[in-house]
């Protein structure tokens, strides 16, 4: 878990210096064309943000994973018994879990599963939506980029 906070920090640092890098485009003195700086700037922003929600969720799911049939206690998951309610969880038969999208499903002997942490749904809908707001702006600076560069060239 120290691993994975420290690797989500590691990103989030990253992050911070992107945004550093977006808000330093407001200052006079920012590069020319800063159209495309500024979709660049955003494009690590997003992207650096989006790796340190999924590695924090990652690690999550792994520390899940490592505690289920390691020493005494800790089957069913503790991940699956800690907070629920005990008619519940007298009912555990297995768990599942996954990295791609985050969870770690407890399910009953029914059938049934319930998620082990509602915190996963906003980790994965929150890694999704930065990850795909990062490509759309690297594709928007390639796009003015290019439309800049036929510009000129027609001009010329």
């Amino acid at each position: 878990m120290i691993v994975g906070l420290g690797i989500s920090a590691l990103c989030a640092f990253g992050a911070l210096i992107a945004l550093l890098g977006v808000v330093a485009m407001a200052l006079p003195g920012r590069p020319q064309p800063w159209p495309v700086h500024l979709m660049r700037r955003g494009s690590w922003l997003a992207a650096a943000a989006a790796a340190s929600i999924y590695v924090l969720g990652l690690f999550a799911v792994l520390t899940s994973e490592h505690e289920f049939n390691n020493g005494a206690d800790s089957v069913p998951a503790p991940a699956c018994r800690e907070g629920f309610d005990p008619d519940t969880v007298q009912h555990l038969s297995h768990h599942r879990s996954s990295y791609l999208p985050l969870r770690f499903d407890c399910v009953l002997d029914d059938g049934t599963a319930y998620s082990s942490d509602p915190n996963y749904a906003w980790m994965n809908w929150t890694a999704l939506l930065l990850a795909l707001s990062g490509a759309l702006l690297a594709i928007g600076a390639g796009y003015v980029t290019e439309l800049r560069a036929r510009k000129r060239a027609l001009i010329h």
